[in-house]
Parts: C-alpha cells; structure tokens; sequence
C-alpha cells in the first residue's frame, strides 16, 4: 500500500515548490511513510570497503538529509549507506529563496542552497540517539563567513568523530564564494594535513580511524583535476567522490537554465561519469571512487560502476523517478551479476574506465 501512495504522490510532489517538497517528503519519512524494503539483501551486492560491509553500493546524497533527521529511513528504503549534511560548525540560512529550481524536460535541478542547516551541535545530537545499526557518513563544510575555513572541516571531524562512519570534505559547491579554491593543490594540501592530524590524534588515543573522502567539482580542467588527484592520493585520502554539482549549462532549453547555482540531475551525467574514470585512471584504480551525478535509471547506474565508481549516490532522480529507483538499481545489477557470473558487483569496477575516460565532455 505505501509503495502504491508513494507512486501516487510523485506528481503531487512534482507541482509543489520544490523545498516544500522537499520539507514535505522529509517529514514523511520521519513519520515512517514510506516503502520499507523486506527480506535479505543480493549477497553479490554486498561491497567490502574501509573495514565495513555495505549491504549495497547505493546511497543518497548529501544534500538531501542535511540536518541527520531521517537517516534510519533512507537506510530503510533500501540504500547501503547514508550521508547526512552539508553540516557547518554554526547554523546558517543558506542564500535567499528561490533558490532551487527545477528542470523538468531534462530532468535536472538547480540549486544555490548556501549550506543551510543547522549546524554541528543539533546533527550530532540526533546521530547520537541512534540505536539502529547501518554506515552513515557525515558530509562537512564550512560556514560562508568563516575566518579559517580549515578550522571548521577540522572542527566537523572533531564534532562527528564518534557517530560517523566516515567523512566526506566537500571543497566542491559551487554556491559558497571561494570554497572550490580549496581543490587547488597548496589550499588542498594544507586541508588534508590538518584533518589527517586531527585523525592521527584521535586513533593514538584509541579511536577507530575513520575514513576521509574528498568531494570534487566537475568544473576541473584536465590540468587541475591530475594535479588534485595527485595530490589526494600523496596525502592518503580513503576515497573521491565524483562530482558534486556543475557551472555548464551546454544544451539546456528550459527557461530557468541560466538561473545561479549548481546543476543535478541527467545532464551532469555525462561530464560526471567521464571525470570519474579519469580520477580512476589518474589514481591507478587504488582509491575508492563514489560515483555521483544523472543517475536516473539502473543503465546509469551500471555505468558508473564501469567508469570506476566502487560506491554510487542519488537525489536527483529520485526527485523524478521516486524512491522505486534504488530497488530497480540493485536488481538490474544483480541480474547483470547473474548474467555475466560475477560472484561480486565490486568485479564491474572500472571494467569500462578506458572508455569512458577517452570521452569527450
């Protein structure tokens, strides 16, 4: 019955201002409607990664649970894993509304959010009350006014340490001034070599080591994304997610499509999937890739595994497609297991790198 409601109120979604969907969807998996997924997971899915095992490759993106409030239920939709944030160390609003944007005809949104939320005090207090297991990561950033930016990546390890699974650094929205400054090599070094000591410290003291993962623009030129990759593999990064939200508007027709921000959705996937298997190729296939961007269907979600992705995350085709999407993707890869006799999705890895990465963007 909720599978069914939930297909009902696709469309209704769809006419509603896109953050008073989005504040409603929120509060429905908070209350507990939705599809909860039954029975045990494709044992081929399962990805044995950073000293965990996720049940599957699929998640959600940051961006969408930015607040911690419904991590249990995107677990109990189906996903492998959650990533809560962007978090800051204070609260902020974010940039003036409207500030999203959909794109129906292409299937894509634009957003110049600014980070809204509410800071590290309240997600953290919310990741502590968990009693359910399930690997949650925490996505940090840092607040547009701050006087030392690196302080509050620091300060997000420090804040989360104990109730995430891993961290990812975003350096990469392009909607706080300055911040993608931070994937240049120098500024990127200076970042990586604070927050390994904030880690170094936190395991002689006898904590796990949690794994680090870099978010990257996918606005690089050839040149800066070698350089970055280079760079993130000398400072020993767990992982790269590729890529957070695009300046390009090529080929868009909608009449928002020149409106500010970051682009999601189908025509990111493109750019998004070649620059993850050249961050494949760059690192020599040694650092796991999250692959993100356009994954709309389980066909581009099979791709990004070739391209290179060891893990993949959705928002913006689930705005489109609903939360029926991560089901489809994880039986579309498992039938592609069957097909092709594989006794692991982790064997797709990259098997299309070359490919992919000889693209044109």
């Amino acid at each position: 019955m909720l599978s069914v409601l939930t297909r009902l109120s696709q469309p209704l979604l769809l006419a509603l201002e896109p953050e008073t969907a989005h504040a409603l969807t929120l509060r429905a998996l908070e209350f507990g409607i939705y599809p909860h997924e039954r029975g045990a997971g494709e044992r081929a899915l399962e990805i044995s990664l950073w000293g965990e095992t996720f049940p599957n490759p699929v998640g959600v993106a940051a961006g969408f649970d930015k607040d911690a409030r419904v991590v249990d239920a995107v677990l109990g939709l189906g996903c492998g894993f959650a990533e809560v944030g962007t978090t800051t160390p204070r609260p902020q609003a974010g940039n003036p509304a409207p500030r999203v944007f959909r794109l129906a005809r292409h299937g894509a949104v634009i957003n110049r959010l600014g980070f809204n939320n509410g800071g590290h005090e309240a997600a953290r207090a919310r990741l502590a009350r968990r009693t359910t297991e399930g690997i949650v990561g925490v996505n940090i950033g840092a607040n547009k006014e701050s006087p030392d930016r690196i302080a509050d990546y620091v300060a997000g390890l420090e804040a989360f340490y104990d109730v995430a699974r891993y961290f990812t650094v975003n350096i990469s929205s392009p909607n706080t001034p300055g911040l993608r400054d931070l994937q240049a090599p120098e500024a990127l070094g200076a970042l990586l070599g604070r927050l390994m000591a904030a880690r170094a410290a936190r395991v002689a003291a006898g904590a796990a080591p949690r794994p680090i993962v870099v978010k990257l623009a996918p606005d690089l030129s050839d040149a800066a994304l070698e350089a970055t990759v280079e760079t993130l593999v000398r400072q020993g990064v767990d992982g790269i997610a590729v890529s957070n939200t695009t300046l390009d508007r090529a080929g868009l027709t909608d009449p928002v499509a020149q409106e500010a921000g970051g682009l999601s959705g189908r025509p990111l996937f493109h750019r998004a999937t070649v620059m993850l298997a050249r961050v494949y190729q760059a690192s020599g296939g040694t650092v796991p890739l999250i692959g993100i961007g356009g994954i709309d269907s389980p066909e581009a979600a099979l791709a990004k595994m070739e391209a290179g992705a060891t893990l993949m995350q959705l928002y913006t085709g689930l705005i489109y497609e609903g939360p029926g999407l991560i089901g489809r993707i994880k039986s579309h890869l498992a039938q592609v297991c069957r097909e092709r006799r594989l006794t692991s999705i982790r064997e797709l890895v990259g098997t299309r790198a070359a490919e992919w990465a000889a693209k044109t963007i």
